[in-house]
């Protein structure tokens, strides 16, 4: 079953007298389960693809479907709540509330669903214990190194059950160690949750751990 599809998709940045064409006609279909990596060049169009099919961006023309629903058609609200429901993002600069400790900020998006507090504490701390965390959940992100703090930014991302995961470059700060683990452990979600995991990156441990790999160039699929 699709979990992910755009058809026909273009985007455009108004840059004065030189528009930039980011993405040119992107076709892609995503099934559901599947650890993809997006790869290319900086400036090919993999952090605008991500943020289009993650409804943080409009594409100026083409459709995104999120599990059959198309979310071009969306409100504001309505994709707000779509991307609270089904969608975990992971980001290269990890996101995290600094005020908040490593459990707090994994129970933010339960919060937000308005999962009781106990339940949310359960989740969050069983989640941390999954991602090698157990006994730092009460440490806020400056007190803990960047794999630590991607870690808990994995186990915020899917700590809600999302239909998909969207991680942008989220290796990119870590050493070839921890980011491996990291790449493993999200690998090993995949496998046993179902979660689909869609990469952008221009790591090859992230390709090599992919069971696809999508090329993009000049904003186009070419292979």
């Amino acid at each position: 079953m699709e979990c992910v599809r755009t058809i026909g998709l273009k985007k455009v940045y108004d840059r004065g007298r030189m528009p930039v064409e980011a993405l040119r006609g992107v076709d892609l279909t995503v099934e559901r389960g599947e650890f993809l990596a997006l790869v290319g060049p900086s400036g090919s169009g993999k952090t605008t693809l991500l943020n289009l099919i993650g409804g943080l961006d409009r594409p100026t023309e083409g459709k995104v479907f999120i599990e059959g629903r198309d979310i071009t058609l969306l409100s504001g609200s309505e994709l707000a709540e779509l991307r609270l429901r089904r969608i975990g993002f992971v980001f290269q600069e990890y996101n995290l509330i600094p005020v908040l400790t490593a459990l707090e900020n994994v129970e933010y998006v339960m919060l937000l669903q308005g999962v009781k507090e106990r339940e949310r504490r359960e989740r969050a701390l069983a989640i941390l214990k999954e991602v090698g965390l157990e006994g730092l959940e009460d440490r806020r992100p400056m007190e803990l190194s960047g794999g630590q703090q991607q870690r808990v930014a994995v186990a915020r991302a899917i700590v809600a059950n999302p239909a998909i995961v969207l991680a942008d470059e989220p290796t990119a700060n870590l050493d070839s160690k921890t980011g491996g683990a990291l790449l493993d452990l999200m690998r090993r979600l995949n496998e046993e949750k179902g979660v689909t995991f869609i990469f952008s990156t221009h790591d090859p441990m992230v390709m090599e751990r992919a069971k696809r790999v999508v090329r993009l160039k000049d904003g186009r699929i070419v292979e």
